[in-house]
């Protein structure tokens, strides 16, 4: 397990995973890419913060028995909470159908800071899972991020609530530089192009009304790769089971860009 105390000094890298719009990838990402951080010697812990439809457990085959509604409700400590992963790092699962953790009450927003002040110096990076969307729920998670990493594809549909997303969070938390991840690429360097377009669209339409303008980092590009969908039907971390395929090294190439 990679739980280990650490120096108090020391405190987590928080970066949360987000997207517009659901469907493109962000909990496959999350996973993977907490595996790539974990090999490159950092320790890592991927909180499942889609709190009412979490499915982080799904793809990593795990069967909690204590999940952050556990923590939170005080039936179990913390401690008992945070599991090991495949690919060697930590995991703090949430449940799924939990209908009270769908909008953002004072004691759900109380508890999800507790958890992650508490959890923040014991691991060098943390990744928040976030759903999709923009609901009050999600933007108070990504609020709590040091930096935010949005995924999107290069689906219309996707890119417009990737815009959607980019909008409300410069407006709303003062986020004026963000990080972008394309999934599902056709062919090499569409990725980069998304990220220009999204750019000349954010510089048109939300700097103008801001006292900084809003840059989007391009972090990567994932490929569509047949081997990522065996991979999630098999329950399994692309880079263990497909380790040299396009897609697993396109993450461990994302993974090295955000260590630097």
């Amino acid at each position: 397990m990679t739980t280990a105390s650490a120096p108090t000094d020391r405190r987590a890298q928080i970066t949360a995973i987000t997207s517009g719009k659901g469907g493109v990838g962000k909990t496959f990402v999350s996973a993977n890419l907490a595996a790539a951080l974990a090999r490159q010697g950092e320790r890592v812990l991927v909180l499942d913060a889609d709190l009412g439809l979490a499915n982080l457990d799904v793809v990593l085959n795990l069967f909690p028995k204590v999940t952050l509604h556990d923590v939170f409700t005080g039936k179990n400590s913390l401690e008992d909470a945070i599991l090991p992963a495949p690919g060697g790092f930590s995991v703090l699962l949430a449940g799924s159908g939990m209908v009270e953790y769908s909008r953002l009450t004072p004691e759900v927003r109380d508890q999800l800071t507790e958890v992650i002040q508490r959890v923040r110096p014991r691991f060098d990076r943390i990744l928040l899972d976030t759903g999709a969307g923009i609901s009050d729920v999600v933007l108070y998670t990504v609020s709590l991020a040091d930096e935010v990493l949005v995924v999107a594809t290069p689906e219309p549909t996707s890119l417009t609530d990737a815009y959607a997303t980019i909008k409300v969070l410069a407006t709303t938390q003062g986020r004026r530089d963000l990080q972008l991840l394309v999934n599902q690429v056709g062919r090499s360097g569409e990725g980069r192009t998304i990220r220009g377009q999204l750019q000349q669209v954010v510089d048109r339409y939300v700097t103008p009304g801001l006292s900084e303008p809003v840059k989007l980092a391009f972090v990567g590009e994932l490929p569509v790769d047949p081997n990522v969908r065996e991979a999630v039907k098999r329950r399994q971390l692309l880079l263990e089971c497909f380790p040299g395929s396009p897609a697993a090294q396109a993450v461990v190439a994302v993974a090295t860009r955000l260590a630097t």
